[in-house]
């Protein structure tokens, strides 16, 4: 349910022009309410001739599924019966990404007048109505809006959408009304659990989509608090002291030219800087904790300051991911999602091409409680590691995950390079391969640290004395 994802997750989303690469990239950390809500990496089949109504086990929330569908993968929970399904982020065979949900929060003055729909479509659901049935992005905002129209929402959400050419964000903030915002090609756009889009331009379709009679709501209750245009934030959105942090810290980090307050609630939803955005730049952002800045609570400055924000990267981001679609590649490679199983803020970013019929077993298969097998409990065992002796093992942490960085990005480049020639099955049976291969790499690198970290570890116990060695 909605209270389960309270104030959670981080978004950032860049356009082809804006990024070192042509690419476009939308990515989020998926926070939860509590530390440890286990999550697994699968790819869903295709499917076709199907005759079956889905049904949320968090909400009631019930819908007949299509007779056919894409194959996607997905990013659920593990205890489904008890948390719900949650599928989160992922690719559809199509090359469209989606991840689901930034929570957002609409005010008593637009909820008054159309209230949320108790068992609506809700995020525990949304990806697999969605995801595995839409051919763009675009496409994605459409076939959502007509289901916000005919079930209603019962929570406020942020969906993020993207092909190799358009990025969409698109926010649903009462029972049934929304408005969802191309990000332009040369922008990039941070959000953070509150209403962000502004401006809305109702003459310009290629930008903007929004639900039927918005306008028309909005002038019946007068809702608009300015004289003039239609700011969609001021008009449906609240003022959360606690969320703008983090959209700082991210605007702070492109464009560090220009000065902002942590607390502003005029921080601009579309950005453009002059820096063109790497995959490694938007990791950076979500595995951030207001590093370098007095804010940053695993630094040695005042307590009351370092503790002042919640920071991006948490020990409750159950997965962070940058869903990039390249367009200097063939488009049979051009999809990737960089995975972070672990806290951001310690653990790699693992790239795995979208164009696969399944992930490496340790990715999907994640038990309850802890084990010596899946990618989630091994990154996990990473971060407690480092966070237990932070200033004493950064470093070696802040090496391993620069290593990384630099032997994945040579691994996909290595991988798209002797994919050239190939087609189909075969294309896709070398990429999952190569999934594999990675994952393997990885593990045998992560594990390696983890026993580094340990025997580090052991050496700085409170419970040790200095002992003559004669003795």
């Amino acid at each position: 349910m909605a209270s389960k994802h309270l104030s959670a997750c981080t978004t950032v989303l860049v356009g082809k022009k804006a990024s070192i690469d042509g690419s476009t990239m939308i990515a989020r950390n998926d926070d939860t309410f509590l530390p440890l809500t286990p999550q697994r990496f699968y790819v869903n089949p295709a499917v076709s001739d199907r005759h079956e109504t889905w049904k949320s086990n968090q909400n009631g929330f019930t819908a007949p599924l299509p007779t056919s569908g894409y194959r996607y993968s997905l990013t659920p929970n593990v205890e489904v019966d008890k948390e719900g399904v949650y599928a989160e982020s992922g690719f559809n065979e199509k090359n469209v990404a989606m991840s689901a949900t930034e929570s957002v929060y609409g005010n008593e003055r637009a909820l008054a007048y159309d209230p949320l729909v108790v068992d609506g479509l809700a995020e525990d659901s949304l990806q697999s109505m969605l995801l595995p049935y839409i051919d763009s992005a675009r496409d994605g905002v459409q076939y959502l809006g007509k289901l916000i129209k005919q079930y209603g929402s019962p929570e406020g959400n942020g969906v993020l959408f993207s092909d190799k050419d358009e990025v969409w964000y698109m926010e649903i903030v009462t029972g049934h009304h929304w408005v969802a915002q191309r990000i332009p090609d040369d922008a990039y756009a941070i959000a953070a659990n509150q209403v962000a889009i502004q401006q809305v331009d109702f003459d310009d379709p290629d930008n903007f989509m929004y639900s039927d009679g918005i306008q028309a709501f909005v002038e019946k209750y007068h809702l608009n608090t300015n004289h003039k245009g239609f700011d969609f934030r001021r008009i449906f959105g609240t003022d959360r002291h606690y969320n703008t942090p983090r959209v700082w810290f991210g605007q702070r980090y492109l464009n560090p030219e220009i000065a902002q307050s942590p607390t502003s609630s005029d921080l601009p939803f579309i950005c453009r800087t002059d820096k063109k955005i790497s995959v490694e730049d938007v990791e950076y952002i979500l595995s951030s904790h207001y590093n370098e800045t007095e804010y940053d609570p695993l630094s040695r400055g005042n307590e009351e300051t370092k503790t002042l924000f919640r920071p991006i990267s948490m020990n409750r981001t159950q997965n962070s991911h940058v869903l990039q679609i390249r367009n200097d590649v063939n488009t049979d490679c051009s999809a990737i999602m960089w995975l972070n199983f672990g806290v951001p803020a310690f653990s790699p970013y693992v790239p795995f091409f979208a164009n696969s019929d399944r992930t490496d077993e340790s990715y999907e298969n994640t038990p309850v409680h802890c084990d010596d097998k899946s990618a989630y409990w091994m990154y996990r065992k990473l971060s407690v590691l480092v966070e237990a002796h932070y200033s004493e093992l950064i470093q070696d942490d802040v090496d391993f995950l620069t290593d990384s960085k630099e032997k994945l990005r040579r691994y996909v480049q290595e991988t798209i390079d002797e994919a050239a020639g190939l087609s189909g099955t075969e294309l896709s049976n070398y990429l999952t391969e190569q999934n594999h291969q990675m994952v393997k790499m990885m593990r045998i690198a992560t594990e390696h640290m983890i026993h580094t970290l340990f025997e580090k570890s052991l050496n700085l116990s409170k419970l040790t004395f200095n002992m003559d060695k004669n003795l």
